[in-house]
């Protein structure tokens, strides 16, 4: 960008004294800069890459597990308000007539269930943990099959509850999504790394 403004600023004032100087106001600027990286560089520039994706990815499976635990805190409190207090929420209370008490109380744990996988997935970067965001993502898939179910028996359709089905599923489905992005940022950072001992044993 300075070089650009540089480009401009000769071009609107050139001269004309005649010493090439109008002639040399017609080209662009250069910088030495294409010189290759020796190792220790390039190995510097890794760590770099490295240091950083190693902060952003504590960064974003922190929040997206605070999130999914929030989430938990929620739906440990409509369990036991729907235990002490049957009915008494409205989200509940739609399902008077078609659902028993356990099974609204088992929806709802199982939902639980599937956030604490999902979180735990997300706090750990190896496969086997992450496998985890899949078996919540399951069990999202079957309670949104349950609360959908018995929403199309309601005479009228609520809109307003349509976080029952999709809530446990949704968070499941974001956080398989930020765990890809977050793996394939790794994985390029490991061609790099391929690129450089692939040049070093050259």
């Amino acid at each position: 960008m300075e070089v650009t403004r540089k480009w401009w600023k000769r071009h609107r004032h050139g001269g004309g004294d005649g010493d090439g100087y109008d002639d040399e106001r017609f080209f662009l600027p250069t910088v030495d800069d294409l010189h290759p990286m020796d190792t220790q560089e390039q190995e510097e520039m890794i760590r770099s890459f490295e240091a950083a994706h190693v902060q952003q990815s504590h960064l974003w499976r922190g929040v997206f597990a605070a999130f999914l635990l929030g989430y938990v805190g929620f739906l440990i409190y409509s369990i036991f308000q729907q235990a002490w207090h049957p009915w008494e929420l409205r989200y509940h209370a739609y399902f008077m007539e078609d659902v028993h008490q356990w099974m609204v109380i088992t929806a709802d744990g199982v939902a639980i269930l599937a956030c604490l996988l999902a979180a735990k997935g997300m706090l750990y970067s190896s496969r086997s943990q992450q496998n985890l965001i899949w078996n919540s993502w399951y069990l999202g898939m079957v309670l949104a099959i349950f609360w959908l179910y018995y929403m199309f028996r309601l005479p009228k359709f609520r809109w307003d509850i349509l976080w029952l089905p999709f809530g446990p599923l949704g968070a499941a489905t974001v956080c398989l999504y930020v765990d890809r992005l977050l793996e394939d940022s790794r994985q390029e950072i490991r061609t790099l790394q391929n690129y450089m001992y692939e040049y070093k044993r050259k």
